[in-house]
C-alpha cells in the first residue's frame, strides 16, 4: 500500500500541487467488484482546500488516473455502518449517497480517522459521523502540543516534501564549493554543521548586543499602545455617534417608506373610486328618462335608448375583485336592477299597448280594401315600431322573459289583425272570380265550403258580391263535385263542339290576372313583415336561443283554420332564423288554407285553370327560393305549389277518365271524337300559358299521358263504331291529331305527330282500297284467272289459247262496262264516302283524290296484262284514262 501511495503523489497530485494524506482501497456496494481508491488530500497553497477523490487504475495499462473529486465542504455524513463489530462497508453522503466497501475494517478506519482529522482542523466540526466507534474518534484527536492535525500527518507529509528550484540551486553552488560534497557525504556534511553553529553563534552575539535597540523598541511599543488605546477611545464615541446617527436615517427611512406607502394606497384608491364613479354612475338625466321618459315622441324614445343603454354599461361593468363585496357597489346594483326591472315594465307595457292599438286603427281601413283586390299597407304601422327596435335590442339582452313576452303578445295581436285582412282579401278574390266569369255566375252545387264563403261574402259586402243565376242557366252548366270540367252525359257528343268560344279565353285570363294578383298582393306583404320581424326584434344575428314549449291545436273546417297558444312562449329553435319563420308561420297561419281554398275554388270554376295556377305559383316559388330556400314564404309556396301540382294531375287525370267513359251515339256519323278536341284545346292553351314557364317538364309528362289515351281511346272507339267505318274514324282523329301538333310544334311529342300521320296514312289507304274494292268486279275476275293460269307456269302469250281466256270472253267482259256505268259507279261511290265522312274535318276531297289515284292504278294493271296476254289483238278498254280524271272531276264539281 506504501509503494502505491508513493506512486499516486508522484502521478497525480504532486502535478497539481496536492498532498496525500489517506488511502483506501474500495468498491461500489452491490455491484461488480471493480476495485479503485478513495484519497484524502490537501492542496499546498493557501487557502487549504481539502478534497476526497476517486482514483482507478487504466485498463488498458499500470499507470493510475484521476476520476471523480469531491470537496470535503460538500461531505455532510459520514456512516460507518456499524460502530461495534467489524464491517467494511461506509458511505459518504455528498450531493448523493455513495456506498463502498473497503478491502479491509483497518483501511476503512484509518481514511474516516483522516476525515475526523481534516474536519476538526479545517470545517469546524461540520460533518456527521454516525456509526463509528467513539474510541476511534478519541484515538484521533491528538493531545498536548499537537492540538492540531498538523502534527504526526505534517510531519509524515514533510517526508514527501520536494525542494524547490531556488533551494536546489543553493544546493547545487555550496556543493560545487566543496570538493568531497559527493565523494565524502559525511566530511561534507560535518562541515555544514560547523557552520550552521558557527552562525548561530553569531545570531546569539547580535540578539545580545542588540538588548538596548530592544529596550527602545519596546518603549516605543508602548507609547504607541497608549495612542492606539485613545484613537480606539476616540473611535469608540464616533461609532457611538454614528450608531445614533443610524438610527435616527433607519427612523427617517421608516417614515419615509410610510409615507410613501400611504402615497401608493391613497392613489391606488382614488383610481378606484374614479373607476366605480365613472363607470357606475348614472347621471340624473338618464334615470329620469328611464323613469318617466315620453315612450310616444321621437326624442323621448331617443332619450331613453341612451338611457338604457347607460344603464346597460353600469350593469355590465367588469367589477375587479373585491369591488362586489363593497357595501356602496351593492347598493347601486341593486338601484340598477330596480331601474332595469321598472323601464322593462313600463316599456313593454307601452309596446303591447301599441300592438292593441295598431290592431284598431288597422281594422278602420279594412272597409275600403273590401271592394278592392288589393291587402292594407302596414309599412306606417312598421316604421313607427321600428323607432324601439334598439329598446326591444335591449330588452332582449337584459330581460328575456319580457321580451319573449312581447314577442307572443305582438303575434297573438298581429295573427288575428293579419287573419281578418286575408280573408278579407281572399272573399274579395273569390268574388272576382266567380262574380266575373259566366262560368261562375252558374254555380249550383259548390261544395259546403264555398257555399258558406258565399252567404258570408253577401252578408258582408251586400250586392257588390252577390252571385246569381237561373234554373236554366244551371242546367247549361253541371259542374261534378269530382271536379270535372264537363258533364259526362250521354250528349258528350255536342261537348265535342265546345270550344273556347264557350269556355271564354277571356274569363280565363281574368282568373289568371286576379290569381297573379292575389300572390303579387301576398308576396311583399309577406317579405314586408319578416323584413320587421328580423329588425324589430334583432333577429338578424344566428345564435341560439332558449324557449319554452309552445303548444298549437290547430282544426281546419270550411277553409279557416285557428290555433290556440296554450304556453305563450316559443319553441326551444336551434337559430334565430328558425324563431324568425315560426313567427312568420304563426303571424300568417291563415295564409296557406286560404289559398288551397282558392285554388280549390278555382279548379271548380274551370279545370283548365291549374294550368295557369301552376306556372304562376311555380315562378313565384322559384323567386322565393333564389332569395331563401328556408323562408316562411318559400315553405308556404312551396306547400300551396304541391296542392296546385296535385290538382293539374288530377285534372290530366279527368280528362283520360272522360276518354275512357266516352260513348258513341249509334244513329250518327262519329265524326271528330270530343276528347280528340279537347285535347287540341288543352294543348293550345297549355303551350300559351307555359310559354318560358320553369316548370315545362311536368306539363310534357302530362302531354305523353293525354296523347297515349287519346290513341288508344280512338281506338277503342272506332272498334265499336257502328254508324262509321273503322278507318274513317281512325283516318279523321288521326288527321285532326297530327294536324294540331304540327301546328303547335310540341317537341317532346314528336314521335307521337309522326305516329298519328303513319296511323291516318295507312288508314286512309285501307278505306280507299276497303271503299273502291273492285269497280270493275267480272274484268278483275277475269284477269285474276289470267294471272292464275300464268302462275301455274303457261306463258303470257299463250294464254289466250285458253278456252275460258280467249279473246272473245274477254271482249265480251270489257264490253259490260262501258263509260257510262263507270261514272255511275263511281258517282254512287263518292255519295258513299260523302255520308261517312264528317264536314268539320274536310278531308272528302282527298280521300277521293286517292281513290281516282287508286283506281287509276288498277286500270293501267289490267292494261298490261292485256298487252302481255293478248299481243296484237287491238282489244282495249271502252274508257281512257282521261275518261277516269274527266269523270272523278266533274262528280267532285257536281256535288
Amino acid at each position: 500500500m506504501t509503494a502505491i501511495k508513493h506512486a499516486l503523489q508522484r502521478d497525480i497530485f504532486t502535478p497539481n500541487d496536492e498532498r496525500l494524506l489517506s488511502i483506501v482501497n474500495v468498491c461500489k456496494a452491490g455491484k461488480k467488484k471493480r476495485n479503485c481508491f478513495l484519497c484524502a488530500t490537501v492542496t499546498t497553497e493557501r487557502p487549504v482546500q481539502v478534497n476526497v477523490v476517486k482514483v482507478k487504475k487504466s485498463d488498458k495499462g499500470d499507470f493510475y488516473k484521476r476520476q471523480t473529486a469531491w470537496a470535503l465542504r460538500d461531505l455532510a455524513v459520514v456512516d460507518a455502518k456499524d460502530a461495534v463489530k467489524e464491517n467494511p462497508e461506509f458511505d459518504l453522503h455528498f450531493d448523493k449517497v455513495y456506498k463502498w466497501v473497503a478491502s479491509s475494517t483497518v483501511e476503512k478506519n484509518t481514511f474516516i480517522s483522516c476525515i475526523w482529522k481534516l474536519n476538526q482542523r479545517y470545517l469546524r466540526k461540520k460533518i456527521d459521523f454516525i456509526n463509528v466507534s467513539s474510541q476511534l474518534l478519541e484515538e484521533s484527536v491528538p493531545s498536548g502540543e499537537n492540538q492540531s492535525v498538523a502534527g504526526g500527518d505534517e510531519e509524515a507529509v514533510d517526508e514527501y516534501q520536494e525542494l524547490n528550484a531556488r533551494e536546489e540551486q543553493d544546493i547545487e553552488i555550496m556543493m560545487e564549493g566543496c570538493e568531497y560534497a559527493i565523494s565524502n557525504a559525511e566530511a561534507f556534511a560535518e562541515k555544514l554543521s560547523r557552520e550552521l553553529q558557527v552562525l548561530d553563534g553569531a545570531n546569539i552575539q547580535s540578539i545580545m548586543a542588540s538588548e538596548k535597540q530592544v529596550n527602545i523598541l519596546m518603549k516605543l511599543l508602548d507609547e504607541a499602545l497608549k495612542e492606539v488605546d485613545q484613537i480606539e477611545l476616540k473611535l469608540s464615541s464616533y461609532e457611538e455617534m454614528l450608531q445614533s446617527v443610524k438610527e435616527q436615517m433607519d427612523q427617517i427611512s421608516e417614515s419615509n417608506h410610510l409615507i410613501h406607502l400611504s402615497n401608493t394606497n391613497n392613489v391606488k384608491l382614488l383610481s378606484e373610486i374614479e373607476f366605480l364613479v365613472n363607470h357606475m354612475d348614472l347621471a340624473k338625466g338618464h334615470i329620469k328618462a328611464l323613469q318617466e321618459g315620453d315612450l310616444t315622441s321621437s326624442r323621448g324614445i331617443e332619450a331613453c335608448t341612451n338611457a338604457a343603454d347607460a344603464l346597460l354599461q353600469c350593469m355590465n361593468v367588469a367589477l375587479r375583485p373585491g369591488h362586489d363585496m363593497l357595501h356602496a357597489v351593492k347598493q347601486q346594483q341593486q338601484r340598477f336592477s330596480d331601474l332595469r326591472e321598472q323601464f322593462a315594465r313600463r316599456l313593454a307595457s307601452h309596446l303591447n299597448s301599441v300592438f292593441v292599438q295598431q290592431g284598431h286603427d288597422q281594422s278602420s281601413t279594412l272597409a275600403q280594401h273590401s271592394v278592392e283586390l288589393t291587402l292594407p299597407n302596414h309599412h306606417p304601422f312598421h316604421r313607427d315600431l321600428l323607432r324601439y327596435a334598439k329598446l326591444m335590442e335591449w330588452l332582449k339582452n337584459t330581460d328575456y322573459g319580457k321580451y319573449e313576452g312581447l314577442t307572443k303578445n305582438y303575434m297573438d295581436y298581429l295573427s288575428r289583425l293579419y287573419e281578418r285582412e286575408i280573408k278579407d282579401f281572399f272573399e274579395v278574390a273569390k268574388i272576382k272570380m266567380t262574380g266575373t266569369t259566366r262560368e261562375g255566375k252558374k254555380f249550383a252545387t259548390l261544395p259546403r265550403k264555398e257555399s258558406a264563403v258565399k252567404q258570408e261574402t253577401e252578408s258582408l259586402h251586400g250586392s257588390s258580391g252577390k252571385l246569381t243565376g237561373s234554373t236554366s242557366s244551371l242546367n247549361k252548366l253541371s259542374v261534378q263535385s269530382s271536379g270535372n270540367r264537363r258533364s259526362q252525359s250521354s250528349s258528350l257528343l255536342d261537348m265535342g263542339n265546345m270550344s273556347a268560344s264557350d269556355l271564354d279565353v277571356a274569363d280565363r285570363t281574368k282568373f289568371d290576372k286576379i290569381f297573379e294578383q292575389v300572390l303579387s298582393e301576398l308576396e311583399p306583404l309577406c317579405l314586408a313583415e319578416q323584413d320587421f320581424i328580423s329588425k324589430f326584434f334583432k333577429l338578424q344575428q344566428h345564435q341560439s336561443i332558449s324557449g319554452t314549449t309552445t303548444n298549437e291545436a290547430e282544426e281546419i273546417d270550411g277553409g279557416t283554420s285557428s290555433r290556440s297558444y296554450t304556453s305563450g312562449v316559443l319553441q326551444t329553435i336551434s337559430s334565430e332564423k328558425d324563431m324568425i319563420r315560426q313567427m312568420m308561420t304563426k303571424i300568417f297561419r291563415c295564409i296557406e288554407p286560404e289559398l288551397n281554398n282558392l285554388i280549390a275554388l278555382g279548379d271548380k270554376i274551370d279545370s283548365f285553370n291549374s294550368l295557369y295556377m301552376l306556372v304562376k305559383m311555380s315562378h313565384h316559388v322559384w323567386t322565393a327560393q333564389n332569395v331563401d330556400p328556408a323562408s316562411f314564404l318559400s315553405t308556404t309556396l312551396g306547400n300551396v305549389l304541391v296542392t296546385v301540382k296535385r290538382n293539374f294531375d288530377k285534372c290530366i287525370s279527368n280528362q283520360m277518365k272522360q276518354m275512357d267513359e266516352v260513348k258513341i251515339s249509334k244513329k250518327s256519323k262519329v265524326g271528330i271524337l270530343p276528347f280528340v278536341a279537347e285535347f287540341e284545346e288543352f294543348a293550345a292553351l297549355a303551350e300559351s300559358i307555359f310559354k318560358n314557364a320553369e316548370r315545362r317538364g311536368d306539363l310534357d309528362k302530362a302531354y305523353i299521358k293525354l296523347i297515349r289515351a287519346v290513341f288508344v281511346s280512338v281506338e277503342k272507339v272506332a272498334n265499336e263504331s257502328q254508324k262509321t267505318p273503322r278507318d274513317v274514324v281512325m283516318m279523321e282523329n288521326f288527321h285532326h291529331i297530327f294536324a294540331t301538333l304540327s301546328r303547335l310544334k310540341i317537341s317532346c311529342l314528336e314521335a307521337e305527330k309522326k305516329e298519328a300521320k303513319q296511323k291516318y296514312t295507312d288508314h286512309l289507304q285501307s278505306y280507299v282500297i276497303y271503299s273502291l274494292g273492285q269497280p270493275l268486279e267480272k274484268l278483275n275476275h277475269f284477269f285474276e284467272g289470267v294471272e292464275a293460269r300464268v302462275a301455274q307456269g303457261i306463258r303470257e302469250e299463250e294464254v289466250s289459247y285458253q278456252l275460258a281466256f280467249n279473246k272473245q270472253e274477254l271482249r265480251k267482259v270489257i264490253k259490260e262496262y262501258p263509260g257510262k256505268e263507270v261514272k255511275k259507279g263511281l258517282d254512287n261511290l263518292y255519295k258513299k264516302v260523302d255520308k261517312h265522312l264528317c264536314e268539320e274535318e274536310n278531308l272528302l276531297q282527298v280521300v277521293w283524290h286517292s281513290m281516282q289515284d287508286e283506281f287509276i292504278r288498277q286500270y293501267k294493271h289490267f292494261e298490261g296484262l292485256i298487252a302481255r296476254c293478248y299481243p296484237g289483238s287491238g282489244i282495249t278498254m271502252e274508257f281512257t284514262i282521261q275518261d277516269i280524271l274527266d269523270y272523278c272531276s266533274s262528280i267532285a264539281q257536281s256535288h
